[in-house]
C-alpha cells in the first residue's frame, strides 16, 4: 500500500486541476474559437470540431506531464 499513495495524489490534483479549468474555460475567450477549428453551419445543420484547441490542449498536457515525471 505504500506505492498507493503518490499516484492517488497525483490524480487528485489532476482532478483539481481539471475542475478549475472548466470552472474557468467559459473566461477565456479564445479557447474554442482558435484559427483551424472547424465550424459548418447549414439551414438545420451545424457541426463544430475543435481541431486547433484540441491540439493546444493535447500539447499542453503533455508538456505537465512530462515536467511531473522528470
Amino acid at each position: 500500500m505504500n506505492g498507493l499513495g503518490r499516484p492517488l495524489i497525483i490524480m487528485g490534483l489532476i482532478l483539481v486541476a481539471a475542475g478549475l479549468v472548466l470552472s474557468f474555460a467559459p473566461r477565456i475567450p479564445w479557447l474554442g474559437r482558435l484559427p483551424g477549428d472547424i465550424a459548418i453551419k447549414r439551414e438545420h445543420f451545424s457541426f463544430y470540431f475543435p481541431l486547433a484547441t484540441s491540439l493546444l490542449i493535447s500539447a499542453v498536457v503533455s508538456l505537465i506531464l512530462w515536467l511531473i515525471r522528470k
